[in-house]
């Protein structure tokens, strides 16, 4: 049946209810983007959101939200809704973000001013009921019952965002004892807590509803009042003109004049460009992935398909496909398989030419010419391919005893470094967006090209050999936008076509390194790591124990409930910060507890979810150990926006360092057979000096420039005293100024962090700008320049756009404020680091070494290192990583050396 055959529905959401439903629902620290915007509200409305499109089906679909508290209703009351708590700061601007989703969503927005968004909903509902839509309306405000019937339908959340009760008429009187038509006069006897309006002492809806049928109605319960027995009927009377103002103030308007009418908001489907944009800039990568499973984007998203001539090649039939048709010009290649762990297994090679040719081939059923054909082609550099996500191809060519040289473009790096906020970058997702093409064969005459040998059951091959001509076209494109920009730095020794030269000269060069390093691992002390597994276990337990001990029985101690009894309730502590369930009970708010009291069953709990975190580290580490008795993390190049890398599988950038006991971890990690120890090597305070060079300040220069230690230097100017009687708290105040400027620290900030008046810390920021004004003048210089461009460069031209500059959102503009300040410091150093690795890894060849680089953690990188190859090692890595970019302070290197991880600190 087509669509204009069914009745059409009409969604309603009352948007400010669900978005407070799901701020609410959600832990608001486990839902924020990079730069701080807290985020729990619009993804638990999104969620909602999606699941009811995908459920309901709506045809129709309109939001109400509430343009402020003040309504006709508080001019009847002006206590109406006055109970309610003032809106928590992390909710502030996240209702302009939801606004933003539904723009997205192509989802129309309304409001009207001095009324709610019940009244808008039971409007739109009125009119719809009149025009024959069937209508369902998601709200939690129970005033909405009165408006179901036959055709209209509530949504009431209960818990969470996902579970919702489906309120008909016979489900709203199997709980309530009333029909929805009677539901007003119930609720006027009863009260509703949540708009400050109190009800009759002892009525509950039981009672309510039994007047309700006896008499009639509230009607008919007010001209009987006086026959009503008992204490519940003088409470009636004594009430009464409270119940007749609760049922004036719970009446909702159905005749509102709006600017729309439910005929015209038909939904036609959501804007996939639109949508990316606002994901994105959310780090909405799980919702977005549900929206495109459950849900079809706006028609045409896809101008075509894809026009090829292909083949499935079997046994020797490669050779001669490979010499015919990829000699000199570009090649797309793609591959099916396993990947992980260092390595990988073939299953599939698509290969694909720009004039419409292309073919599959299984790598395992190969014969021997085809083998060593497809083995020269694929590591002859003059032979050009281009392919999206290389690095798991190389290893897994690697396994299969190929190599694959001549990527001429790797197509998942160049959207990245294009667009490097984005939070996925798909194949399938980038042909639409920049190709504007989807992965099927283009049709011509109404008829599908065929591909040669794959008869009815070549899906897979031709997805695969669809993949390798996207991956060529997307290339052509995705290489004119980087060609487009320009060096915004001076100081770049890149030149024109900045983002173009981070991709041939920096990024693809470094995915072969990085491979080589997944490839090799670091080997793990495996009896060490189960004592140390065994030992948090015990501390975990003891921990446990001794917090039942201080409270005389047994707790779960990861029951928030439980522990807001204990420490509230039963032991009187100072309440925390207020949330839905009570007061909060995170680790941020327990350690100030226990700053402020130093009750020991803080201690306890605190003891507790350390050791237990550190148990969980170790646990991942022993099932992430190979065969080969080594660990092979995977390192992300497209993951952080600012260009560091990242680790995952598991992730070694997060082995603690700060304390005693997460240093033990680190002892795990130990020199391979057959070396002599490992070395580590890492920048001394990178980001300070690059703050140093960009900002040109003299007197920080000096600082760097000196013999002394440079937070000792630095307090020394500031506070006016020889370096050399700078107490430890004025180097400790001065250490969080040098690291909190990049990040926008501003004076409350730093008042936090150093537990000092805000006056105080006002008065040392200022101290700190009056004697290095270069670096205030820096960083206003900054944000200045990144609201006129739209973006911000590293030394080496790396963009990071950020369009919240010019955001009418207060919140976000200032987010992106502190973004602009931090991106070309951080992106900077992460450009020096990965300059450092390609120098250190080309001179490590260059002169025979077989030392090895195994891993690189943020700003530090550590070697395997070979017998009798220690000094010359330490000398070439001070050499290369101190060379690797041009600075007005030089680049200091620390390096150490041990049988662990931890014993070469340094």
């Amino acid at each position: 049946m087509s669509e204009d055959a069914l009745t059409p529905r009409l969604l309603l959401l009352d948007g400010h209810s669900l978005a407070y439903r799901a701020y609410y629902a959600l832990p608001v620290d486990n839902f924020s983007t990079a730069t701080g915007q807290a985020t729990n509200a619009v993804f638990g409305f999104t969620s909602m959101l999606i699941n009811m499109l995908r459920d309901e089906k709506p045809t129709h679909i309109v939001v109400a939200f509430d343009v402020s508290r003040i309504s006709f209703r508080t001019e009847i009351y002006p206590e109406y809704k006055a109970g309610r708590s003032e809106t928590p700061k992390p909710f502030l601007g996240q209702v302009s973000l939801i606004k933003e989703v539904l723009e997205a969503l192509r989802i129309p927005v309304v409001e009207k001013a001095g009324y709610e968004a019940d009244d808008v909903i039971a409007t739109l509902a009125t009119q719809a009921r009149a025009a024959g839509m069937e209508v369902i309306i998601s709200t939690g405000d129970r005033d909405a019952f009165q408006l179901a019937e036959e055709h209209v339908t509530i949504l009431y959340p209960v818990r969470g965002v996902s579970e919702v009760w489906r309120m008909t008429p016979e489900a709203i009187e199997a709980k309530y004892f009333v029909p929805p038509s009677r539901y007003r006069d119930k609720a006027a006897l009863v009260g509703e807590a949540s708009d400050n309006l109190p009800g009759v002492p002892g009525v509950g809806d039981k009672t309510a509803a039994k007047w309700i049928s006896e008499y009639g109605g509230l009607d008919g319960i007010v001209a009987n009042a006086d026959k009503i027995k008992g204490k519940a009927g003088d409470n009636l009377r004594a009430h009464l003109s409270a119940v007749l103002l609760n049922y004036q103030t719970n009446k909702l308007v159905c005749d509102l004049e709006l600017p729309l009418r439910p005929e015209d908001v038909k939904w036609h489907g959501w804007d996939r460009e639109a949508v990316h944009q606002v994901f994105d800039a959310l780090e909405f990568r799980v919702l977005r992935e549900r929206l495109y499973s459950y849900l079809e984007a706006v028609e045409p998203e896809a101008e075509a398909g894809f026009d090829i001539s292909a083949a499935v090649l079997g046994a020797g039939a490669v050779a001669g496909w490979l010499d015919k048709h990829a000699l000199g010009s570009p090649v797309g290649v793609a591959v099916t398989g396993t990947f992980g762990r260092g390595t990988g297994t073939l299953t599939g090679i698509a290969v694909a030419t720009g004039d419409g040719p292309a073919a599959w081939f299984d790598p395992a059923a190969l014969d021997e010419a085809d083998e060593q054909a497809v083995a020269r082609w694929l590591a002859d550099p003059d032979r050009p391919k281009v392919v999206h996500d290389a690095k798991p191809a190389l290893l897994a060519m690697r396994a299969h005893g190929w190599r694959l040289e001549g990527v001429r473009v790797d197509t998942a790096l160049a959207a990245y470094l294009a667009k490097p906020d984005q939070r996925a970058y798909d194949l399938v997702d980038l042909a639409l967006r920049y190709l504007k093409r989807e992965l099927r064969v283009e049709e011509h005459d109404n008829e599908q090209l065929t591909i040669d040998g794959l008869g009815d059951q070549g899906a897979a091959e031709e997805n695969l050999m669809l993949r390798a001509r996207a991956t060529l076209d997307l290339a052509d494109v995705l290489t004119e936008e980087l060609s487009r920009d320009e060096s915004t730095s001076p100081d770049s020794p890149v030149g024109q076509g900045a983002s173009q030269t981070l991709l041939t000269e920096v990024e693809q060069p470094l995915s072969r390194v990085l491979a080589e390093m997944e490839h090799l691992g670091i080997a793990a002390d495996t009896q060490y790591l189960s004592e140390l597994e065994a030992h948090f276990a015990a501390e975990v337990k003891a921990a446990q124990q001794a917090a039942h001990e201080v409270v005389g029985r047994e707790f779960n101690l990861g029951s928030p409930k439980q522990l807001q009894e204990i420490l509230f309730n039963e032991r009187g502590l100072p309440k925390t910060k207020r949330i839905k369930s009570g007061y909060t009970t995170d680790a941020d708010a327990l350690q100030s507890l226990f700053a402020q009291t130093g009750d020991p069953l803080l201690a306890h709990l605190l003891r507790h979810r350390d050791v237990a975190k550190l148990k969980s580290t170790v646990d991942g580490l022993l099932k992430s150990v190979s065969d080969d008795g080594r660990i092979h993390t995977t390192f992300n190049q497209t993951v952080a926006a600012t260009g560091r890398l990242s680790s995952t599988d598991p992730n070694l950038q997060n082995i603690p360092i700060r304390t005693e006991e997460g240093r033990r971890i680190r002892r795990a990690f130990v020199v391979g057979e057959g070396f002599e120890q490992l070395m580590t090597a890492d920048y001394s305070q990178i980001e300070m000096r690059i703050m140093a060079h960009l900002s040109g300040d003299d007197a920080l220069i000096a600082a760097f420039n000196s013999a002394f230690d440079f937070h000792a230097a630095t307090a020394s100017s500031v506070f006016h005293v020889p370096v050399e009687e700078v107490v430890p708290d004025q180097r400790r105040k001065i250490k969080a100024m040098n690291y909190g400027l990049a990040y926008g620290l501003s004076a409350f900030g730093l008042s936090n962090q150093l537990n000092i008046p805000t006056d105080e810390a006002k008065g040392l920021m200022e101290e700190y700008f009056g004697r290095f004004g270069g670096v205030r003048e820096y960083l206003q210089a900054v944000v200045r320049r990144a609201v006129q461009d739209g973006y911000t460069a590293t030394i080496l031209g790396r963009r990071r756009y950020l369009p919240d500059l010019s955001s009418d959102n207060r919140q976000r503009r200032e987010m992106a404020e502190r973004m602009a300040l931090n991106a070309p410091i951080q992106g900077s150093a992460a450009d020096i680091i990965k300059v450092a690795m390609l120098r250190v890894d080309a001179a490590i060849k260059e002169e025979g070494l077989r030392s090895r680089m195994l891993l690189q953690v943020h700003d530090e990188l550590v070697f395997d290192v070979a017998p009798g190859e220690r000094e010359v090692l330490e000398a070439l890595v001070r050499r290369e990583m101190g060379g690797a970019h041009p600075l007005s302070v030089p680049l200091e290197v620390s390096v150490g050396s041990g049988r662990d991880w931890n014993g070469a600190d340094h």
